[in-house]
């Protein structure tokens, strides 16, 4: 996500480096620059133009520190409108209510609604330890609702079944009633969308946000519709009482048109970001995070705030207690690994939240296959339980038939090996407790690797 824009702004400020001090003058060309990349980023005119004017007014005025350069001052001031633009603070969902806490889905077919109710109900399930209950009030489309039912089995969601033979107010009460008897804390509503703003549409939602009383309305958005999003938006926040959006899509969105105009033009803030297709890829909007990845900072923060959440505590216990021992570095170990890295999203998402990847050339970014995981995967489990524990008895024949066994080259194997052996010399260092030794041993290492 943001990478055009990202490219763009990081060449624009690069230009400041060796001025004096901010003027008038050398900054007229910069923020000119930082104007055409926010528009082909399809942000919103008017956003833009109060951009661009608070930036300037920030940097003519007594804003700027002393002990920054120009082209360090001028990123402190864009970073700090661009939070300001998205939204200063993360704002949580409201639950205070009685049980159940009911949130309603708003939004146009397509957008992504149906799949981010699930994805909603399993990040509250597993982030804040919530029993949640989902229903389908889509009676145009059957397909909708048992898409709802199959998302609501895999993710453990308790599903309430609906009909296109009833009214879309009676599936939601009779779904709460049922919450209330089963003690779920909060009951997620999804609703019919349609391909454009209609006003059948807005009367059959405004009749169902009347009779159920939702803590949380939220509107669900592509985020490649770019600034049209920002107007849809407005456009059902006319009609309903919206409490946040929920932006679809944003792996796919190079641009972030959308992140950028939503809350300016509607007043309402982003509350979460899809970045992905599978149901864990929601994850809560943190303006100063998408801020710093915007501008190529990385965010480390919810890189260390995924680990966390997705580690595998005790393998890692397990492993940092067998290296410790120097017990080795085996190829289970390496496996393992691999599928955390899986689940975090990949190489790809990993490395869009570390710091300098700005700086990384597009040729680099675009080698970074995800596909190369499952592929080393697969190497592993074509090996014998023997020489996963004991990797240097892979040599000549046995090299063959792991190549034959996963359906890959002989030098597909061969870089697993070369891969492998980094891997130990670093986790050697690691317990010997030299970080200094082992961080160089990664910089040295990454040029040997291929991505």
């Amino acid at each position: 996500m943001f990478d055009n824009l990202t490219d763009r702004l990081s060449s624009t400020l690069k230009d400041l480096k060796g001025k004096g001090k901010l003027t008038e003058s050398n900054i007229k060309d910069t923020l000119h620059e930082v104007r055409i990349a926010l528009l082909e980023a399809d942000v919103a005119l008017s956003v833009v133009t109060d951009f661009v004017d608070n930036v300037k007014e920030g940097a003519l005025g007594k804003k700027v520190q002393l002990s920054l350069n120009p082209g360090q001052a001028l990123v402190k001031l864009v970073q700090a409108e661009l939070v300001r633009v998205m939204g200063e603070a993360n704002q949580e969902l409201d639950l205070k209510a009685n049980p159940p806490a009911i949130i309603l889905m708003a939004g146009l077919q397509g957008a992504g609604k149906t799949t981010t109710v699930a994805k909603l109900g399993r990040w509250l399930q597993e982030t804040k330890k919530k029993k949640v209950g989902v229903v389908s009030a889509d009676v145009y489309r059957p397909a909708a609702i048992k898409q709802l039912q199959t998302l609501a089995e895999d993710t453990n969601l308790v599903f309430f079944e609906s009909d296109v033979s009833q009214k879309p107010v009676d599936i939601a009460v009779n779904a709460i009633e049922a919450a209330k008897k089963q003690f779920l804390d909060v009951v997620i509503v999804d609703t019919a969308g349609r391909l454009h703003v209609d006003d059948e549409m807005m009367g059959e939602i405004k009749a169902l946000h009347a009779a159920i009383n939702p803590v949380e309305t939220l509107f669900v958005v592509d985020s490649m519709t770019g600034q049209d999003a920002a107007v849809t938006a407005k456009a059902f926040n006319d009609a309903l009482p919206l409490t946040g959006v929920v932006l679809t899509k944003a792996d796919g969105d190079a641009r972030g048109g959308a992140a950028l105009s939503i809350r300016h033009v509607t007043g309402k803030p982003i509350k979460f970001i899809g970045m992905g297709e599978k149901t864990d890829a929601l994850e809560p909007f943190y303006p100063e995070r998408i801020a710093s990845r915007i501008l190529g900072m990385g965010d480390m923060l919810s890189l260390i705030e995924e680990i966390e959440q997705t580690a595998d505590k005790k393998k890692a216990a397990k492993l940092a207690r067998k290296v410790k021992k120097g017990k080795g570095f085996d190829f289970n170990d390496f496996k393992d690994q691999l599928l955390q890295m899986e689940k975090m999203g990949g190489v790809g998402a990993m490395l869009d939240k570390l710091p300098g990847m700005a700086n990384v050339s597009q040729e680099t970014k675009d080698k970074i296959n995800d596909k190369e995981l499952s592929r080393q995967v697969a190497v592993i489990n074509s090996m014998t339980l023997q020489e996963r524990r004991y990797p240097e008895l892979i040599k000549g024949n046995r090299k063959k038939r792991i190549a034959a066994g996963c359906g890959q080259e002989l030098q597909d194997v061969n870089r697993m090996l070369k891969q492998h052996k980094m891997m130990q010399k670093m986790m050697k260092k690691f317990a010997k407790g030299n970080a200094a030794n082992m961080v160089r041993g990664i910089k040295n290492n990454m040029r040997g690797m291929r991505m």
